[in-house]
């Protein structure tokens, strides 16, 4: 079964981590500025996330890290490597993939998309 080699502190670990960069990247220091600008937002706007936006983010990086845990798995080698190499090879394949497709349809400027990723 996929998920019984699933090594449930590295998924933990990976999804702190996952909301610990986020908060950093869309920091006021970082691309906060240029993210809003391009989105149409205020600061004050952006702060009123509701709370529930995170919690949801945080069970999405812990599905994430399960999804490439598992596929790493059945890859059959279930190093750092291949962690690495899977990972930027979803990315590739799926993440990139529809971010520019999105960006596209939706009309949304690159910018954009450089500061989400």
């Amino acid at each position: 079964m996929l998920l019984a080699n699933v090594n449930w502190v590295a998924v933990l670990v990976s999804a702190v981590a996952s909301m610990v960069v986020g908060f950093v990247w869309f920091s006021p220091p970082l691309f906060q500025k240029a993210y809003l600008a391009e989105i149409g937002k205020t600061a004050a706007e952006a702060a009123a996330t509701p709370p529930t936006n995170y919690l949801i983010s945080f069970v999405l990086a812990i599905v994430e890290a399960v999804f490439l845990s598992s596929l790493v798995g059945a890859m059959g080698n279930a190093g750092v490597g291949a962690g690495l190499a899977a990972g930027f090879m979803v990315w590739l394949g799926f993440v990139a993939t529809t971010s520019g497709a999105n960006t596209l349809i939706g009309d949304r400027t690159f910018r954009v998309v450089r500061a989400e990723r």
